[in-house]
């Protein structure tokens, strides 16, 4: 029925084990060493140094090397990770350290509240909630995408791209209502065409303005606000309006800010290098608004337009804008930044480091069960676990002593292997802070001194 041979369900009900599930002699770690070797792999995975395939081989090494045993093969990492069901592997990613320091919980949850509070005392509505932002645009400059080739083909296929890098911003600003206010786009110039305004598919609300390269500036930081408070100051629902938005020098002048306080608009600024978890432009809207362009850039290429000035960009970006600013995309922006409706947890869940060491459990109401301690408390309860034992011990079977004494040796000894690969870490650390130090060191005036005599005597 299940087409299994007799020989092997004899064998299985004699007690012999599958391949797979005995351990081969050839087998150089024993069960307990890699059980020490996962859970500290585990650990720093947590903490977030998940360590290469190098650094598990190395472990595996100083574990044999404290008895006087030999070194696993090249192979061994990955067939022990292939092996063992609670690893895998996978690729990291390079991240940025100041956005990596910026990922504490408690740096997060200080925003969410400093959002909360903010709201409260000033009267202000989810629907007078916005969020502004820039986005930086080369004309001709498209992304990586998938495309579909023939199966036969070795290399990746090129895209060819226009030329033109000319620089341009767009400032944005949505609301958490789900609309957005009209772009404000800063091209590089000195003068404005009447080209770009004769353009008939570019809506009249939207703004154009110039500056040498194409960023934004003081000046242009305030002329955007004059178009925001005029597309807005009529829907306002509450007290005030609440403009969310980063560190940007532009937003920080003192004419910037009086025109807020005149208006009653409230700025906050998020906490530096967090706006990819905080800010929700950056979360929902300008990476679709981004491959939207570059979609309609390629379709140009297609047609044969293989120049993109002002004229091709208005059009693009207005296509481009129209298919990612919805409001739909807008409304999720704001829920994945855990800005409306409020809900830090949406963002904390996010966070890949834990900066924080957690608090201990605490330990168990129930009897204390003979099992391999992990821990200083659990190795206290496991050895009063055995005086109680051994005094009530007379003439019953010594079984559950010895099981007690087993489990209790069984965990020293993990105690003692992760002090182990702890200790070489500790070691690895010190030599690099030293090598740190040695380079911090300004040479010493002295030193200095006699090397000069010592040139001038020669």
């Amino acid at each position: 029925m299940y087409s299994v041979a007799e020989t092997t369900l004899r064998r299985r009900r004699a007690g012999t084990l599958a391949r797979r599930d005995c351990q081969p002699n050839s087998r150089k770690l024993t069960q307990l060493e890699e059980q020490v070797i996962v859970g500290y792999i585990l650990d720093l995975d947590q903490r977030g140094f998940s360590p290469t395939y190098a650094a598990v081989r190395d472990m595996a090494d100083k574990l044999l090397a404290a008895r006087g045993a030999g070194q696993v093969g090249q192979k061994w990492p990955a067939n022990f990770v292939k092996r063992t069901d609670s690893l895998t592997t996978c690729f990291n990613r390079a991240y940025d350290r100041q956005r990596a320091l910026c990922e504490d919980p408690v740096l997060i949850k200080s925003w969410f509240d400093l959002v909360e509070q903010t709201k409260a005392k000033y009267g202000i509505c989810d629907e007078d909630v916005y969020n502004f932002d820039e986005a930086g645009f080369m004309m001709g400059k498209i992304t990586t995408q998938l495309v579909v080739t023939a199966s036969e083909r070795r290399r990746r296929p090129k895209a060819i791209q226009p030329g033109n890098r000319e620089w341009v911003t767009a400032i944005a600003a949505i609301n958490a209502a789900g609309w957005s206010v009209p772009p404000f786009l800063v091209f590089a110039g000195q003068y404005h065409l009447s080209a770009w305004y004769e353009e008939k598919d570019i809506p009249r609300d939207w703004a154009i303005a110039v500056s040498d390269n194409g960023w934004t500036n003081n000046e242009l930081g305030v002329e955007w606000l004059k178009h925001f408070n005029a597309h807005t100051k009529t829907r306002v629902i509450g007290a005030r309006r609440l403009l969310v938005l980063d560190g940007h020098e532009s937003l920080h002048s003192l004419e910037f800010q009086e025109l807020c306080k005149e208006n009653n608009i409230y700025t906050l600024c998020m906490p530096p290098h967090s706006s990819h978890l905080l800010q929700p432009l950056d979360v929902g809207c300008f990476s679709p608004l981004k491959r939207a362009y570059s979609r309609e850039i390629e379709a140009l290429i297609r047609h044969h337009i293989n120049h993109i000035t002002k004229l091709e960009f208005l059009p693009a970006f207005k296509a481009a804008f129209n298919q990612s600013f919805t409001s739909a995309n807008i409304c999720s922006a704001f829920r994945g930044a855990g800005l409306v409706p409020l809900q830090p947890d949406v963002v904390l869940s996010k966070l890949d480091v834990q900066l924080r060491t957690p608090t201990p459990a605490a330990l168990p109401e129930a009897p204390w069960e003979a099992r391999t301690p992990s821990n200083v408390r659990e190795l206290e309860a496991q050895s009063t676990l055995i005086r109680d034992r051994v005094r009530r011990h007379k003439s019953s079977s010594p079984a559950s002593i010895i099981e007690a004494i087993n489990q209790l040796k069984k965990g020293a000894e993990v105690i003692m292997l992760s002090a182990e690969l702890m200790r070489d870490r500790i070691t690895n650390l010190e030599r690099a802070n030293e090598a740190a130090s040695a380079r911090k060191q300004p040479k010493s005036p002295a030193c200095f001194c006699s090397s000069l005599e010592e040139k001038h005597a020669d």
